[in-house]
């Protein structure tokens, strides 16, 4: 749980200051006023701030969930979502009808969704929590795409003796190209530009 004591004139403004610190509004927030405060004689004399305890209560998955459910109802999409939790791993999986759409071209929307549930989450947790969004299992199937891909490329380096450059792709991805790649005693990978036109290009080994 996130928290933050603060002060101020009144309990408002010490409310308004802690709902500031914590980067949320009063609704997601548990309250609890340490003092009152006191104006004092002339406003000067005697006075003493209001003290506030503000604790975020709502789950940073909950809130995750929440955002995901009304993304896709905008879509036009009835969506259940199931999470699983590993440490600090959160793997939202999608369910329902229609979820191409969720999907898009090589996965660029759901991809957009899980970012975008990544900072939802971590906006309200005090870990850094690594967050996924999958829908009709299309992560594994992407994975084995991709892996084919990669040892294709390969060959093609290999055959050709010359660099292999691939389009930009999610770090995610890379990482799958680099790890299918990676015992190959023909080729070495890296990763070059900046996100997110970041690729990787697929180089033969010269000694081969």
């Amino acid at each position: 749980m996130r928290q933050v004591t603060a002060t101020g004139q009144s309990v408002e403004d010490a409310l308004s200051s802690a709902l500031e610190q914590l980067e949320t509004t009063k609704e997601f927030v548990d309250i609890h006023v340490i003092d009152q405060g006191k104006k004092g004689f002339l406003g000067v004399f005697g006075a003493r701030p209001a003290i506030v305890k503000v604790t975020v209560t709502l789950d940073p998955i909950d809130k995750a969930v929440t955002f995901l459910k009304e993304v896709t109802s905008k879509m036009g999409l009835d969506v259940n979502v199931e999470v699983t939790r590993n440490g600090n791993d959160i793997a939202f999986n999608l369910a329902g009808e229609k979820l191409g759409l969720l999907i898009g071209k090589r996965g660029q929307t759901l991809n957009s969704l899980q970012y975008l549930a990544h900072l939802v989450a971590n906006r309200y947790s005090d870990k850094y929590l690594s967050v996924s969004v999958d829908a009709e299992n299309y992560r594994e199937r992407r994975k084995e795409t991709i892996e084919v891909l990669a040892t294709r490329l390969a060959e093609k380096a290999i055959h050709t003796k010359k660099d292999v450059t691939l389009e930009p792709m999610p770090s995610f991805e890379r990482k799958i190209i680099h790890n299918a790649l990676y015992n190959n005693k023909h080729v070495h990978t890296k990763s070059i530009g900046y996100e997110p036109k970041r690729h990787i290009i697929i180089s033969p080994k010269i000694n081969n």
